[in-house]
């Protein structure tokens, strides 16, 4: 018996792969789909959000499409890399569907958790292991031999398949190419999940010509390069001729037609520089990186200092920036706090729409810049349980409640939390401060012990956040929810211009 509905899930599915692979077809839909978002942008996006933040959304999904466009013109994805990201990212519903399994598997979550939805995502680092010493790495990174075992790192990815729907998954470390476990890599992972999409955070330096091509094979792993500048910036921060090792393996992914994108930490001494012409012209154009993602440096690892951090100034001025770069160049670079509106917010502790993050110890913690614990992997599975028992955690519980009060609960626009500060920590650290504390979250290393406890770290974060208030709040007001507030709105709207002088 034919069942029409997989029959023709999977008719649009091909379909769907040759206009994309089609250089005559594809221009056609590109340009009809961005007609389509540029005349409906109040559709994109939950009618309770302010107008500007649905039309962040749509635009971010225009500079989405176009970056996979030009992609696909420069040949950069080979078809096995199209067919099977198209499976994996959308494209597996049509094997869900003879049963409805995806939808059921949902539903089921939905049902055990009070009408929740489950994240949408997860990023795992399976071992703290890395060949790179990188000043002021989150993850405080070396030659630890912490890891995560394979049978339980498999074990992760299957039950966030099977009980809570997930098929996008991103690995972090330490250096995920430099992990090994009973003879198996993060290439074997892609492999034994071939309906799962994986984004790897990598330093580059492993990746030569024999991996880039495994990878064009599986078809269902991207590689997200970390940069900090150009030569002397990478160098400084990553090590003496890490730069060009970058460039090689860039030039290699090319070769294979692996899609790849790059990975950015500002920091006060660079934050001009990632976002300069020059920089994007380089690393977007001849570099031909696909996409990009931009996190501003979080005093938490080893190394840690506040003077590292972006001044507020900096901030307003680069969250100019990074949408003009969205909007004209329709370049898929998201800065994780200034695009908070495209993303509704907060993405950590498991929200609908966001992620959770597992360590190499096993430890289960809302972000990788929230490093605070609230349960481990490995004494739920000692004690019988499933990844099901994380979500529900008192911590993380706490956090999605503010996400919900913050903003996402609100049922007018002009009630809304500033989503251009939507960080519980770095943005709202006495909220963040005080959750860890009531919930006893438990740090994840001594260098997140000794940022929770000392005094004049704790008062630098406030204090960090008041002059961050002080400006965007301002913005919000004018530019999102339509009113203009007296006070400090002449200085935020002088913040880009203060922000180029004061690094200088």
């Amino acid at each position: 018996m034919i069942n029409w509905t997989q029959a023709i899930a999977k008719a649009r599915l091909s379909i769907t792969e040759q206009t994309l692979w089609s250089d005559f077809l594809r221009p056609i839909a590109l340009r009809r789909l961005l007609k389509y978002i540029e005349t409906n942008t109040q559709a994109f996006g939950d009618t309770r959000r302010p107008l500007r933040v649905r039309q962040d959304r749509a635009e971010m999904l225009q500079a989405l499409l176009c970056s996979a466009a030009r992609a696909l013109e420069r040949r950069q994805i080979s078809r096995e890399m199209l067919r099977n990201g198209l499976k994996a990212l959308w494209g597996t519903q049509v094997t869900d569907l003879q049963d409805n399994k995806l939808s059921n598997t949902i539903e089921r979550f939905t049902e055990r958790h009070g009408g929740q939805q489950p994240p949408w995502s997860m990023v795992i680092s399976p071992s703290r292991a890395c060949n790179l010493r990188c000043i002021g790495c989150y993850a405080s990174a070396g030659q630890d031999a912490e890891q995560l075992e394979w049978d339980v790192f498999t074990r992760i990815i299957r039950e966030a398949r099977e009980l809570w729907g997930l098929r996008f998954f991103t690995i972090s470390g330490g250096e995920p190419y430099a992990y090994r476990s009973q003879g198996k890599s993060v290439l074997d992972l892609a492999a034994q999940f071939p309906d799962c999409f994986f984004m790897t955070y990598t330093n580059g330096t492993l990746l030569d010509e024999q991996i880039t091509e495994q990878m064009a094979r599986l078809g269902n792993i991207t590689p997200v390069i970390s940069v900090e500048g150009f030569e002397k910036r990478t160098d400084e921060r990553r090590g003496a001729g890490v730069f060009q090792r970058i460039l090689e393996a860039m030039a290699n992914l090319r070769r294979s037609q692996v899609l790849f994108g790059i990975s950015i930490t500002a920091t006060r001494n660079n934050a001009e520089e990632i976002l300069s012409d020059e920089f994007v012209d380089f690393f977007f154009g001849k570099q031909q990186a696909v996409y990009g993602w931009l996190f501003q440096y979080m005093p938490i690892g080893k190394g840690q200092t506040l003077q590292l951090l972006v001044t507020p100034e900096q901030r307003v001025w680069m969250w100019r920036r990074v949408w003009q770069i969205i909007r004209e160049r329709k370049i898929l670079l998201a800065d994780l706090w200034n695009c908070g509106t495209a993303s509704e917010g907060c993405i950590a502790a498991g929200v609908y729409g966001g992620y959770l993050y597992i360590d190499w110890n096993g430890k289960v913690m809302p972000c990788v810049f929230v490093p605070y614990a609230t349960a481990n992997i490995h004494d739920i599975y000692r004690a019988g349980g499933t990844l099901d028992d994380v979500y529900d955690r008192p911590y993380l519980r706490a956090i999605r409640d503010w996400q919900w009060e913050y903003g996402l609960g609100k049922q007018k626009p002009e009630e809304h939390g500033n989503w251009l500060l939507p960080c519980s920590l770095r943005d709202h650290y006495r909220t963040g401060h005080e959750l860890i504390q009531i919930h006893k979250a438990e740090p994840e290393d001594e260098f997140a012990a000794e940022a929770l406890r000392d005094p004049e770290y704790r008062e630098g974060m406030i204090e960090y956040d008041k002059r961050l208030h002080e400006l965007f709040d301002p913005i919000w007001e004018k530019e999102y929810l339509g009113v203009c507030s007296p006070g400090h709105a002449e200085e935020a709207e002088n913040a880009p211009a203060a922000a180029y002088t004061s690094s200088r």
